[in-house]
């Protein structure tokens, strides 16, 4: 059975009080380092955010980065706004940073945002999760997966079982991981019983080819460059956005039409 947005909408507007919230979890990577530190771990500083939505207005979490190029945190922005266009309120927190101030400041990294720092098991809180994660060699990066490590007692009570959830990405070219990231993070989601929605075929812009771009069915993607220097295109902003929106009606329909039978 297909989501139908129409449907979702309706559902928005006619149940009362109990919407869902859903959080929005990303990483970014700064490929200037990257390119300085060759495959070590000091080749990453970045940050997550979340964005959370709300039950009366509902609220998603979005994880945003720290970097010198900021890809997975732009799209994180642009998820954020369409998570507002579906009626949520998106508040962005920061996934902790795993490398010491004495190891940023040698590596020139900038300051942080004034964005709240996320917990992990706040995620609980919320009624759905979008991750954003950049990709190290096909795979999330450090931080994130270092964010997830620290859910296990989440997992113990099975408290993100049952929660939607959905995946955008960043990778230095086409080949680098646009869909291998979203694979490889499936792991993360199924073990902990989570709901993944990806974006499928939802949007024309996933079959434009005008230009080399991120995304895929997997969910909303960016393109960094092997140098970082690549700024994420209005087609990608604008797939983000769309997945931001898509992701919470989705979620809407899951949470109204299939969880309520289980009530």
């Amino acid at each position: 059975m297909g989501i139908n947005n129409h449907e979702c909408r309706r559902l928005l507007s006619t149940t009362p009080t109990s919407k869902p919230k859903v959080a929005v979890v990303y990483y970014s990577m700064c490929a200037r380092l990257a390119r300085c530190y060759g495959s070590l771990v000091l080749g990453i500083v970045s940050r997550a955010c979340l964005v959370r939505l709300r039950v009366s207005t509902p609220k998603s979490l979005v994880p945003q980065s720290i970097s010198w190029y900021g890809h997975v945190r732009t799209l994180a922005v642009e998820e954020k706004k369409g998570l507002e266009a579906a009626g949520c309120e998106a508040i962005l927190l920061q996934v902790p940073e795993t490398l010491t101030e004495d190891i940023l400041t040698k590596m020139g990294a900038p300051p942080k945002a004034d964005d709240l720092i996320a917990n992990p098991f706040e995620l609980a809180d919320y009624d759905g999760i979008l991750f954003g994660v950049p990709t190290r060699f096909g795979m999330a990066a450090a931080q994130m997966k270092a964010f997830l490590d620290a859910t296990g007692s989440l997992w113990q009570k099975g408290a993100l079982y049952g929660k939607p959830a959905g995946i955008f990405f960043s990778t230095a070219t086409l080949g680098g991981g646009q869909e291998t990231t979203a694979l490889t993070f499936l792991t993360q989601l199924s073990h902990h019983g989570m709901i993944y929605v990806p974006i499928g075929p939802s949007s024309p812009l996933i079959f434009d080819l005008t230009e080399p771009h991120g995304g895929s069915a997997y969910g909303a993607g960016t393109l960094a460059g092997p140098d970082g220097s690549r700024v994420p295109l209005e087609l990608e902003c604008k797939l983000a956005a769309h997945q931001g929106e898509q992701y919470f009606l989705a979620e809407l329909y899951l949470t109204y039409e299939i969880r309520s039978l289980f009530r």
